[in-house]
């Protein structure tokens, strides 16, 4: 037993380690092929050209998005552990945002982890202590935290084409909703309706034989603070501003869109090529509309499993500027690059910040 134990953990550790590995490889091998063609003397004169003012406008953006994801987060936590602090959800959600970067996903569980050793502790009737926001609860809110923002960009993007489908409609359907379903088999088809039969036939071993098994007592006992922390959103006090703070944090994003195409906007043709001279023309007529569709083709970039969307976001929004307005590809590596680079580096600045913060909140 203590062999199989050992066998399944070694296993376990050999999976994730092969799991990364594969992530970064692919991160790696999109940025190559998205970088291969460009070229860099005309890529830097350009970057150099940008007015970068805007650029730090985008950056401020995408802080008030971190802000107005943490205050969201905390009314979830909030029926929980009534002691959640904002700061506490601030710097959980920077941190998480720093460890994405290097290991996909992780960050999610480590903000959980973070939330739940900075929760309250209290003692039940046998005078054992445990945290208010236990892991499984706090798990919960984040899976419903998540699937909020997967409902909202389908729900964004579903009104958006049914206004725009003339214009922006081919691009989505071609290379982005062509390409998931060209690559959709019977085999992987018959594999996920094997998966989700096994994980039902899952559930349903854990509730008939929880009372007679000791670990799937355990097991049930997480998956019920699980759920418990999943429809937290039902005991909201002001519902609305949960709402209100989904449609800011959009918003923001819209905002980080627009802000990197007015820095694209003011560069002066005469400092560039003569073919980026061309497509700054093109450029230039772009509209607070062509950032949202720019926008939500860069939020298409997270279904790619690769550490902090490298490779995958300028591959799909470079794409996105050539198929829909004709823009040379190295053209649109360059927004590309000030979008997500911009974030990239607000990512591990306030990761940092909120990491040193916490060092020194438990030096006190």
């Amino acid at each position: 037993m203590i062999f199989l134990l050992k066998f399944v953990t070694m296993n376990k550790k050999v999976g994730n380690i092969l799991k990364y590995t594969l992530s970064i490889l692919l991160a790696a091998v999109l940025l190559f092929f998205a970088f291969r063609d460009v070229e860099w003397s005309e890529f830097l004169t350009a970057l150099k050209a940008c007015r970068w003012e805007y650029v730090l406008l985008s950056m401020l953006f995408g802080l008030l998005a971190f802000v107005f994801r943490a205050f969201r987060w905390r009314m979830l936590l909030l029926p929980v552990d009534r002691s959640t602090s904002r700061l506490t959800c601030f710097n959980a959600i920077n941190i998480s945002y720093l460890i994405n970067m290097v290991l996909p996903k992780v960050g999610e569980v480590v903000r959980c982890g973070y939330i739940t050793a900075h929760s309250e502790k209290v003692s039940d009737e046998k005078g054992k202590t445990h945290r208010l926001a236990s892991f499984d609860k706090v798990l919960g809110t984040a899976a419903l935290e998540r699937t909020v923002d997967v409902l909202m960009m389908a729900l964004t993007l579903a009104l958006f084409l049914l206004f725009t489908w003339k214009r922006f409609g081919g691009f989505f359907s071609e290379k982005i909703f062509g390409a998931a379903s060209g690559n959709l088999t019977v085999g992987k088809v018959v594999l996920l309706v094997t998966a989700i039969i096994a994980v039902l036939a899952f559930v349903w071993a854990v509730v008939r034989y929880s009372d007679k098994w000791k670990p799937l007592q355990k097991v049930k006992g997480f998956c019920v603070g699980l759920a418990q922390g999943f429809v937290s959103c039902l005991k909201m006090d002001r519902a609305w501003l949960f709402f209100a703070y989904t449609i800011a944090i959009w918003g923001c994003y819209w905002m980080m869109s627009a802000t990197i195409l007015g820095a694209l906007q003011g560069i002066d043709p005469a400092s560039v090529s003569s073919d980026f001279a061309s497509a700054l023309t093109i450029v230039n007529g772009l509209n607070m509309t062509d950032a949202l569709f720019l926008m939500l083709a860069g939020s298409l970039s997270s279904l790619v499993p690769v550490p902090g969307g490298f490779g995958a976001f300028h591959f799909i929004v470079a794409g996105a500027l050539s198929y829909v307005y004709g823009l040379p590809f190295e053209f649109g590596m360059i927004f590309a690059t000030l979008s997500h680079e911009s974030q990239a580096v607000n990512q591990i600045l306030w990761g940092m910040v909120s990491y040193f913060s916490e060092h020194f909140r438990k030096q006190r």
